[in-house]
């Protein structure tokens, strides 16, 4: 039983050191490569218990860490947990009822707002209660299978084992514990990319069917990759233009692309909050801007934040968004589209950003989607498809934020 309580024991002394400046995980890496004492075992169990504390998020501040992270397991586990049967027998036989029995048993109420404090900004096409309480879950590992490779992948997996849900025939669900890079070739056969994300192909359809020959797309906030594999996999043929602000983001891109087998492509490194030179007159039919967000729709995926994020960051990145719309579109051809993207549930973030674009630039609206992944233990993410007049209207130039 003792060991129980020293698993408890270093992540309360985790938790008291961590001060929320770097992501979670990058913490507990380094974390645990100072302290060589504990095996993977151990390290597995410290940080679940980690992460489970802070899926509570502000949730029962009053209580000592010790007892807050016994309720935050209790809370945020579905089935029997070694820990719980060991420590808290009877906590653990309750462990597979619902939230709510289990706050009654418990005798600690909290509602949403005590586990997400900006429920007023989020957008009222989501539901609040269950996107707030689906921070309790941990979200799937998601695994985009690229096209031809579906049943080499499908098999790979049954070979050795590894558990699936069959979600799409495109999509699979893993536990997010699973080793599928082990068996599968990352990139090359599949893409790990969340299932909301995925669905962004959906527009990327939209688009392959109302263009013609090769459309020449700008993924203009590209970060790893992953739309533009994606727009390669859907549309096909493409003349690929990818950027990023800094330039070890792209050289992480260029490994990636290497994996996949995408060698045409051109890529820059450039501020979007300003003009961009490398791109001097130059136009495109397709503007893909993922853009910085808060993230608040991934959250799941690291709650942490749900205790470290700032609500000035809100308007901070929706300040950051407008002044990249204003200058990827001045790249757009007329007739062209963008798509605008952002895995946040903010509303400043999203609907009035695009009110922001139609007023300023009276660009068309071809198709809103909220991608909603709180009840798929996926992340939810935001994406709205537009299109350029082929006839410029003035633009009103004294629209402000």
């Amino acid at each position: 039983m003792s060991r129980y309580y020293s698993y408890i024991n270093s992540a309360t002394a985790i938790l008291k050191q961590y001060d929320g400046v770097e992501p979670l995980a990058s913490f507990l890496k380094k974390y645990f490569s100072a302290n060589k004492k504990y095996g993977s075992k151990d390290r597995k169990v410290i940080s679940h218990l980690c992460y489970s504390y802070f899926r509570l998020g502000n949730a029962l501040q009053s209580i000592p860490t010790e007892e807050k992270i016994m309720a935050a397991l209790f809370l945020c586990s579905s089935s029997s947990d070694k820990l719980l049967e060991e420590l808290k027998p009877e906590w653990n036989e309750k462990v597979s009822f619902g939230l709510n029995e289990k706050r009654d048993f418990l005798s600690w109420q909290f509602i949403d707002k005590d586990i997400f404090l900006w429920k007023e900004e989020i957008s009222d096409a989501i539901d609040k209660p269950s996107f707030i309480f689906s921070h309790l879950s941990q979200p799937d590992l998601f695994l985009r299978l690229r096209p031809g490779k579906e049943v080499s992948v499908i098999n790979k997996l049954d070979k050795v084992e590894i558990p699936y849900t069959v979600v799409s025939s495109t999509c699979l669900a893993l536990p997010n514990s699973s080793k599928a890079d082990k068996v599968i070739e990352l990139n090359k056969e599949t893409v790990i990319q969340d299932y909301s994300s995925q669905r962004v192909g959906e527009l990327l359809q939209v688009v392959r069917q109302r263009s013609s020959g090769q459309i020449k797309i700008w993924d203009c906030c590209a970060a790893s990759g992953g739309k533009s594999l994606l727009a390669k996999d859907v549309i096909g043929e493409i003349d690929l233009t990818v950027s990023d602000i800094r330039e070890s983001i792209i050289a992480n891109l260029k490994k990636r692309f290497a994996e996949a087998g995408i060698k045409k492509y051109k890529s820059l490194v450039a501020d979007l909050a300003k003009p961009v030179p490398d791109l001097l007159n130059q136009q495109f039919d397709f503007v893909i801007a993922d853009v910085p967000c808060s993230g608040s729709g991934t959250w799941g995926r690291t709650p942490e934040q749900l205790c470290y994020f700032h609500e000035k960051k809100i308007n901070d990145y929706a300040t950051l968004q407008r002044k990249i719309i204003d200058t990827v579109i001045n790249h757009l051809k007329p007739g062209g589209h963008l798509l605008y993207i952002t895995c946040s549930v903010f509303k400043k973030e999203n609907e009035d950003q695009v009110a922001y674009i139609k007023k300023k630039f009276h660009l068309n609206e071809v198709k809103m989607e909220w991608l909603r992944g709180y009840d798929k233990k996926a992340d939810t993410m935001f994406a709205v498809l537009f299109q350029k007049q082929l006839v410029q209207i003035s633009c009103d130039q004294s629209s402000t934020w």
